[in-house]
């Protein structure tokens, strides 16, 4: 087997060869950016589901339809040291430079970026130890109160007019969503409602984990009004499947129907995985048909390398007693364990771990799909903690 020619691509937001079973959430893409193009009102997106399903995956290619059809496009990832403001600025920036730039003068584009510049105020950004200067002077009074709950319905407001201006959309992708402040997420939300009050032509789509849903609720209780929350869970078996087989085929190699089978038990069709088996399967076949004896021996290589690039990475950003916590959660065999059997596992009592596992849910390791309940955010990670710390003490 030529390992040049192998069509699998296990990485982050790798896009798979063959995008299966999510025909449903590609189909409310391309009716979100249709109307919102045509200024109709339709909710945004922001994309919900564990680590490893392909939220990433689905946002790239949703970026990719909104270019086609002629949006303007920024995206840009959370992450918890960077605040809001800081995050989109420069994005934003380029993305009205490059339309000032599609047929000459335009009053709307200079306005937004005046706008963008009061925004930011005072604020300096500096990107790889090179300071960004402004050449524009800030539209006083718009923008610029330093509430953001204020300023950035204001500035999307200025950018979703400037785009209508050009005849164009606006469309914005943000991933890890989770990891904005209340206040940000918040200000996200009302940003939203002032554009479609307006049906001005900007759309969301965002992706997080599963705590998506209650922290947009917490932050403005009319957030389902304005969102939907696609749920991007594990591919079925028949999807998994077609993952693996239909590349395959394409350049001429067959997975028996037991390999196939084997790699979805080993994977529950989480679709990160699925990649990996079929990607170290087909590297040590000799074979055009791929067996299930190949995929245990897949399995041999499949899982020390998971430990090192996709689990223990993160890992090794825990402290000794968040360590302590997810092991005694691997020893309870259920999705969602209950955190009065986690506190028995550990001899103590419920509110003793309270600050631990209010870390492990901000570290993005752990999340409460009910209440009373936590669950990992990482597919496969009970196994792991398993082989990481293979005698459990409380």
């Amino acid at each position: 087997m030529d390992p040049i020619k192998n069509p699998f691509s296990p990485g982050a937001g790798s896009p798979p060869p063959e995008l299966v079973g999510r025909d449903g959430v590609i189909e409310q893409a391309r009716i979100l950016l249709g109307r919102v193009k045509q200024r109709r009102s339709e909710k945004s997106m922001l994309l919900t589901g564990l680590r490893g399903v392909g939220k990433t995956v689905l946002l790239n290619e949703i970026e990719h339809m909104a270019e086609k059809q002629d949006y303007q496009t920024v995206s840009l990832e959370a992450h918890e040291e960077k605040p809001l403001a800081s995050l989109i600025a420069l994005p934003l920036r380029e993305m009205l430079y490059k339309l000032d730039r599609r047929a000459g003068t335009s009053d709307k584009v200079k306005r937004a970026l005046m706008v963008l510049r009061g925004f930011l105020g005072a604020i300096k950004l500096s990107v790889h130890n090179m300071t960004i200067e402004w050449d524009i002077d800030p539209e006083k009074g718009t923008a610029d109160s330093g509430d953001l709950e204020i300023d950035l319905p204001a500035l999307f407001v200025a950018v979703a007019e400037a785009a209508a201006d050009r005849h164009s959309a606006l469309a914005i992708f943000i991933d890890e969503v989770q990891y904005f402040s209340g206040k940000e997420l918040g200000s996200l939300i009302m940003a939203l409602h002032k554009i479609q009050q307006r049906q001005l032509p900007l759309v969301l789509v965002g992706a997080g984990l599963p705590v998506l849903p209650r922290l947009a609720g917490n932050s403005k209780s009319y957030a389902e009004r304005l969102l939907s929350f696609p749920d991007i869970g594990a591919l079925s078996e028949l999807d998994a499947s077609r993952a693996l087989s239909d590349p395959a085929k394409s350049v001429g190699v067959d997975f028996e129907p037991a390999a196939l089978t084997e790699i979805f038990h080993l994977t529950k069709g989480f679709p990160y995985f699925v990649q990996e088996w079929g990607y170290q399967a087909w590297n040590i076949a000799d074979s055009k048909i791929i067996t299930r004896r190949v995929v245990q021996r897949a399995t041999d290589l499949v899982i020390p390398r998971l430990d090192e690039n996709f689990f223990r990475v993160r890992y090794e950003r825990l402290t000794p007693a968040e360590k302590t916590y997810l092991r005694a959660m691997a020893e309870l065999d259920s999705d969602a364990r209950r955190t009065s059997d986690i506190a028995e596992k550990l001899h103590v009592k419920v509110t003793s771990r309270g600050p631990v596992r209010g870390n492990l849910i901000k570290k993005g390791m752990i999340y409460s799909p009910a209440h009373g309940d936590m669950a990992f955010t990482v597919p496969l990670f009970d196994e792991f903690m398993k082989r990481a710390i293979p005698k459990f003490k409380s």
